[in-house]
């Protein structure tokens, strides 16, 4: 009984530890913001769907999106990589919003009734701990061109 019981404990632990279950993406909220004087982006990105605001003030709704398959798993790919305890202690790479070079972004993301907020970085320049999943969320992001 006691090998069985030590068995169990085991594989319970040992899944409690994997970085799939520390990072499900499907429970968790990711917002991004990037901004300027003449740009604004805030992205939210919650089971599947994103919603994109390009409208500081709030006047204009939210875009939605249904996020495909293969994006989503790209997402999860890279948000698996994070150590969200990590996240407020990132270094940025490059200053340049200090003198409006680029915009001013974050990332915010709720996990678990926590929130693991980075400083802020350069939006186009995330930290490196970060930047595939900043990437693809900015991609995913980017307005549609009707051709």
């Amino acid at each position: 009984m006691k090998v069985i019981t030590m068995i169990f404990l085991t594989l319970f632990m040992a899944k409690g530890c994997t970085n799939e279950y520390q990072n499900n993406l499907e429970n968790t909220v990711v917002q991004y913001t990037a901004n300027t004087r003449g740009f604004f982006q805030k992205v939210i990105i919650s089971n599947k769907k994103m919603s994109i605001s390009r409208d500081r003030n709030g006047n204009t709704p939210m875009e939605q999106f249904d996020i495909s398959e293969n994006d989503w798993n790209e997402l999860v790919k890279y948000f698996q990589k994070i150590n969200l305890e990590e996240i407020p202690n990132l270094k940025d790479p490059t200053q340049k919003r200090f003198y409006d070079g680029a915009a001013i972004a974050d990332l915010k993301i709720r996990f678990e009734d926590k929130n693991y907020e980075t400083t802020q970085f350069d939006h186009g320049f995330p930290p490196k701990e970060i930047e595939e999943f900043v990437n693809k969320i900015v991609s995913l992001a980017k307005p549609k061109n009707d051709d």
